[in-house]
């Protein structure tokens, strides 16, 4: 029996008081801010969020539309699948692997040497080099979404086959150019895994120059905090992590809480998307060793200042076993939360300073 599961539309963490996050503005005559949230769905293919604190409407209007547009420049050059007039992006490098190199803005240069510098930094289980193999994954699961009947895994012989096209070492960018060039003609470039994060903090840094000091950025999920929230009452931001047993964005659906400021929350996990084959779910965070969904974990949840680090690192530490991927974070620094098959929860020690779980408040009020 083949039995399909569409990607849903779902946040990989979720704001605790949803509807109180919403409220377009809940300013009162006595305080200085008020807090106002706007959201679109054209960057990225997901929902972005944007809840901040300014002193009026306008002033937020003025910040949304600065992130909006960035938004949509930077999903443009890290589209992999879409050209643009004018535009050289990352399919324009794909598309001229093994012929010539490709000129490109700096946003593309900047994405492809914190790639590679990472990939380097860590176990390498990040690589967008990958193209090749995640395109297959990509084509199969499409398939079974739109023929049901039809459903299939891709044969292990094609998978090896791009796996040999999938060498970091053949991605050269040159810096005083600003090219970029695929010596290999059958790779492809796939920046999934960090483009929404790296977007994410481009946006926030030129936010913040801008003049914002208090804001929540939700791109799909993928959260950043900028300062704290301006309310009078609260000290940080609370951020909810979801569950992966459920489907929906509940309070139910809260696995644990987690304050931060001036921070981003991240998660990657087998309950996004999706299909299910003979009764068994086959998600799309590819091990590039097994050339198979990551099996370690339900889901794997990074916090960490930088947006792009934090996107990475939670792909990262979701493909490797538990001991490395733990001795992973403590490394680079960043806090993690692991939800393993069973369902039981691991932790870094120093995540549970901030967990709701463990006794830590976003309180104004020692």
């Amino acid at each position: 029996m083949v039995m399909l599961m569409k990607a849903k539309i779902t946040l990989k963490i979720v704001f605790m008081v949803l509807l109180l996050l919403l409220t377009a503005c809940s300013k009162t005559p006595k305080q200085e801010y008020g807090k106002y949230s706007k959201s679109f769905f054209d960057a990225f293919d997901t929902m972005t969020q944007v809840i901040a604190y300014t002193k009026s409407e306008e002033e937020f209007n003025k910040y949304y539309e600065q992130i909006h547009t960035r938004f949509l420049e930077l999903h443009r050059l890290y589209d992999i699948y879409n050209n643009y007039p004018g535009i050289n992006n990352i399919k324009t490098i794909n598309d001229n692997a093994g012929i010539k190199p490709v000129e490109v803005e700096q946003e593309i240069i900047d994405l492809i040497l914190f790639a590679k510098d990472w990939h380097e930094r860590t176990a390498g289980r990040v690589n967008i080099a990958m193209g090749a193999v995640l395109s297959i994954w990509h084509d199969y699961r499409t398939k079974a979404i739109d023929f049901p009947e039809e459903a299939e895994l891709p044969p292990m012989e094609k998978l090896k086959a791009a796996a040999r096209h999938t060498d970091l070492d053949k991605v050269i960018v040159d810096t005083e150019k600003n090219t970029v060039y695929l010596t290999d003609k059958n790779m492809r470039l796939d920046v999934g895994a960090i483009a929404k994060g790296f977007a994410t903090e481009i946006v926030v840094q030129e936010v913040k120059a801008a003049g914002l000091t208090s804001a929540i950025i939700s791109a799909g999920g993928n959260i950043r905090t900028i300062g704290t929230p301006l309310d009078g009452v609260r000290a940080k931001w609370s951020i909810g992590i979801q569950d992966p047993n459920e489907s929906i964005i509940s309070e139910n659906g809260v696995l644990e809480t987690v304050f931060v400021s001036d921070a981003s929350v991240v998660s990657s996990g087998d309950y996004q998307r999706y299909f299910i084959y003979d009764g068994k779910k086959y998600h799309h965070i590819i091990d590039p060793d097994t050339l198979m969904p990551g099996k370690y974990y339900r889901a794997v949840t990074v916090v960490t200042e930088d947006a792009g680090l934090a996107d990475l690192m939670s792909t990262e530490l979701f493909l490797l076993p538990f001991t490395e991927s733990l001795a992973l974070a403590e490394k680079i620094g960043v806090e993690a939360l692991w939800v393993m098959p069973d369902g039981s929860v691991k932790t870094t020690e120093g995540l549970k300073a901030i967990m709701k779980s463990e006794g830590a408040t976003n309180s104004l009020k020692k």
